[in-house]
């Protein structure tokens, strides 16, 4: 009997839609629960940080934190701008299609292109006191930051990431921008922590992103919200930020030399 190649044939046997479901959302609730699990409120996760990898940027830095986050940032300019004035800096956050966890709570497109405008003035606002815009007048300077990953304390990640890709490009700056991030946990007795996960930040009642120039002990951003309690629980947060802060700032200064080491190789080969 000849066959119908018009049909695909189904298996001989097969299984309900709804037992792969539940399996999935035992999967994540598993996640959860080990995400969820108590740890030092002022450990930091482990930093990785990598300047100049880009060949198609003047600046470029790729910075990974041991939550999952990752992001890659390129910086170009100084570029002619038309319009007189002083040098400004232009800012650009995205998200990859595949920076999330799955389809569960993506937003729409409208409200993630928003989502995006956001973070891209928080980056401005953080980035702006660390370059000497008056050495570039009539001059624009751009730095567009790409979440790969997001892990958790995207917004700090990537302060981080494009302050390493600007002194990178040769940006005269006062000093490298550091972020850091911490949230505070429902829990009324509870402490903030230093750079929460993704699923401590979806649970926390406050969150909080400081930017903190280290050779000068200088804030250049604080941003945030939520229910932190009283102002002392605030001004213990931003402490302990701004201790985060300098206990990440050697690597990045160090991963900033190592890219300069080896560009100094490959000129002189």
């Amino acid at each position: 009997m000849p066959l119908d190649h018009r049909r695909l044939r189904g298996p001989e046997e097969s299984q309900p839609p709804a037992l792969w479901a539940s399996a999935a959302a035992e999967d994540e609730e598993d996640e959860e629960g080990a995400g969820a699990a108590p740890r030092d409120p002022c450990a930091l996760r482990p930093l990785f940080a990598r300047a100049g990898l880009l060949s198609q940027a003047q600046g470029s830095a790729y910075v990974e934190l041991g939550s999952g986050t990752k992001v890659l940032c390129a910086a170009w300019g100084p570029r002619e701008a038309a319009e007189p004035g002083p040098g400004r800096l232009i800012c650009e956050f995205r998200r990859a299609p595949f920076a999330g966890r799955g389809a569960r709570g993506r937003p729409g497109a409208a409200a993630e292109r928003e989502a995006e405008r956001e973070a891209a003035a928080a980056l401005r606002e953080a980035l702006e006191p660390a370059v000497r815009l008056g050495r570039y007048p009539r001059a624009r300077l751009a730095v567009s930051a790409l979440l790969l990953q997001d892990g958790g304390s995207a917004l700090a990640a990537a302060v981080s990431a494009a302050a390493l890709a600007l002194a990178d490009a040769g940006v005269e700056m006062y000093d490298l921008a550091v972020g850091c991030a911490l949230c505070r946990p429902p829990a009324p007795a509870a402490s903030w922590m230093l750079q929460p996960a993704e699923p401590e930040e979806r649970r926390a009642a406050a969150r909080l992103t400081l930017a903190l120039l280290p050779a000068l002990n200088q804030v250049s951003a604080v941003l945030g919200g939520g229910r932190g309690g009283p102002p002392e629980d605030w001004a213990q947060a931003l402490r302990l930020g701004l201790d985060g802060c300098h206990r990440q700032y050697p690597v990045l200064r160090q991963s900033l030399l190592r890219a300069a080491q080896r560009r100094d190789a490959a000129a002189a080969a």
